[in-house]
């Protein structure tokens, strides 16, 4: 606080004007690099650049999802700051209706899953609004509250591609390498974005199909520790334009679901028929008649014939045995009665 005199106002202090951290300091030689007492500098912002590669990606589902899908989908947009969401769309609109959701929300890039059946999950990743775009049946989905793994990283950090050496040799693969950069590479200078890369983005050819893992980088000997989710991607087709146009390629190892699951119903009904052939089989055998031996001349041999009885037939009653009388049965009775008494008395 100033004082303040008696015969006049207070004299306010004056304001110390802001100064760049490499302008000279008032007063002092320009050649002198000394600070004052009074000076203080202002740390750089975090990212002095500016954003120039302005991708925005739209992730949203149909109606009829399931539950690992929604988480799924959460997770994506967790791990990709510069995506935005939207409602589900009604499954009865045509798919052509979501390049014109992308120019309302302001999008470039957009993945899309469709359900069906309830069981089915199909991805679109699609090049809003002139294309191309690719279908893919998403298989063997894990979200990260599922795996519970040990890595982690930084919110809004960005990630490292690595692509499979397949990805430079086959054209389709190629043309699906392009797109997963521009989709899943977080923009430079991005205000949702960190300026950090902690995690790496991994995409494998196996089996003809495209394996996704997210695995965190350790700073002391640069390890991977997997963080999730994790899902494979089975290619459909590859379309010239967005959500349609002309087939730019086919998979031919592609098998629908509706046919996985019926050429597992006849393998299960093909086996059943086959023990019921065998029941048939051996129920005919029982019933069948039995190969008759032919008569062994030998076997005469053994036959000893028996002495033959003369046939007795007796026309007269037997006559009957003649009933005797016990007669010590009357003098144990006796006795037994004399000892009786002798007992009582």
């Amino acid at each position: 606080a100033t004082k303040r005199k008696r015969d006049g106002p207070s004299a306010r202090p004056k304001k110390r004007a802001k100064r760049a951290p490499g302008a000279p300091q008032p007063g002092a030689k320009p050649g002198s690099d000394q600070a004052g007492p009074e000076e203080y500098s202002i740390p750089p912002p975090v990212s002095q650049g500016k954003w120039k590669n302005k991708e925005r990606v739209l992730i949203f589902s149909s109606r009829g999802i399931n539950f690992r899908t929604r988480h799924l989908m959460q997770d994506l947009r967790t791990l990709m700051p510069h995506s935005k969401a939207d409602t589900k769309m009604d499954r009865k609109d045509q798919l052509f209706v979501i390049n014109e959701v992308c120019e309302m929300k302001n999008c470039n890039k957009c993945i899309f899953f469709e359900a069906k059946k309830k069981q089915d999950l199909y991805m679109w990743l699609s090049n809003t609004p002139h294309g191309p775009s690719a279908k893919f049946l998403v298989q063997n989905v894990h979200t990260l509250a599922e795996l519970k793994m040990t890595g982690n990283c930084l919110r809004g950090s960005r990630p490292l591609l690595s692509f499979d050496p397949t990805f430079d040799k086959e054209p389709h693969y190629a043309l699906l390498k392009e797109l997963f950069i521009q989709i899943f590479s977080t923009p430079q200078y991005h205000p949702k974005s960190q300026p950090f890369v902690d995690h790496v983005f991994t995409f494998t050819v196996t089996d003809e199909r495209i394996w996704f893992r997210n695995y965190q980088i350790i700073e002391e000997d640069a390890s991977l520790v997997e963080i999730g989710p994790r899902f494979v991607l089975n290619l459909i087709k590859i379309f010239q334009g967005s959500f349609g146009g002309p087939t730019l390629y086919e998979n031919p190892h592609y098998q629908s679901p509706n046919m996985h699951r019926r050429l597992i119903r006849l393998s299960v009904a093909a086996k059943f028929r086959e023990k019921q052939q065998v029941k048939e089989v051996q129920m005919i055998k029982k019933k069948g008649s039995k190969v008759l031996i032919e008569a062994d001349p030998t076997e005469v041999v053994f036959e000893t014939p028996a002495e033959e009885k003369p046939v007795e037939i007796q026309l007269v009653k037997p006559e009957s045995k003649p009933f005797v009388k016990d007669k010590k049965k009357p003098r144990k009775i006796q006795r037994k009665k004399q000892k009786k008494l002798f007992r009582t008395e």
